[in-house]
């Protein structure tokens, strides 16, 4: 049986894991962590410090402003984290990577496997196409979402920049300029609005053809989902570390 804490607990997400891990008998919730306090089946606490129980993972579907005290349990007590939350400062990504040296941390953009597959291709779109089209990212999510681009988008932007031979800048705002589009950048562009579960197109615009490449997302259960199965994963895993999304399908295939 895995004992999963869960993170942020009470939020839209938290509660797709609860039903997620709650229909895989595998699986146990033995605590969450919230800001809020909603009457759960499970005990809910302001600060993980507060819970003196097993636990054999924690899964985050939080905020940035819950890493501190997260690292700092998964730390203590040696309990492995898988950080679905995204949005995290340059200086949160070093307090992560140095908490990885002391436990297993699995961080993914996205938890969704059908986007980590977009990503490679986006790659390899790219090593093919980089020299001759433009490459332009448009991401919709829906009008809760606080970080702009998103971690997705971001994630798919390193994706494409890896297949270049040369690192591009990384644009969001072109509206404070008066100019031609410069050959070496990626375009990042948001959309907030309504119920969007989540689309991200990558678009490699030539000269007389467009290719799109795009995921659409129809709903939060294949987060939820792929965050349990990164949780399965890293209860098997012995060596600290930093883990992804590759080395889990790695895994399994």
């Amino acid at each position: 049986m895995l004992n999963v804490i869960i993170s942020g607990c009470c939020g839209h997400m938290g509660q797709v894991v609860e039903n997620i891990c709650t229909a895989d008998p595998e699986v146990e919730v033995v605590a969450g962590f919230d800001r809020l306090q909603t009457e759960k089946p499970y005990p809910v606490y302001v600060s993980l410090s507060n819970f003196t129980g097993h636990a054999d993972a924690v899964i985050d579907f939080s905020n940035p402003a819950a890493l501190d005290s997260l690292l700092s349990y998964c730390t203590e007590h040696k309990v492995p984290a898988v950080l679905a939350t995204t949005g995290y400062s340059p200086e949160q990504l070093a307090a992560i990577d140095e908490a990885a040296k002391i436990v297993p941390i699995f961080r993914s953009a996205n938890m969704s496997l059908g986007i980590n597959v977009m990503a490679e291709l986006v790659k390899r779109a790219a090593q093919v196409l980089g020299d001759s089209c433009d490459i332009e990212i448009v991401e919709r999510h829906h009008n809760r979402k606080v970080d702009a681009p998103s971690g997705t988008a971001l994630m798919l932007a390193d994706a494409a920049a890896s297949g270049l031979n040369e690192q591009p800048a990384y644009v969001y705002d072109r509206s404070s300029r008066r100019q031609a589009r410069p050959k070496n950048e990626i375009g990042i562009s948001s959309v907030r609005g309504g119920t969007i579960v989540g689309v991200h197109d990558v678009i490699f615009a030539g000269r007389d053809e467009v290719i799109e490449i795009t995921h659409t997302a129809q709903s939060r259960e294949i987060f939820a989902s792929g965050a349990v199965k990164a949780a399965k994963f890293l209860a098997q895993v012995t060596q600290p570390g930093l883990y992804n999304m590759q080395q889990l399908v790695a895994s399994v295939l």
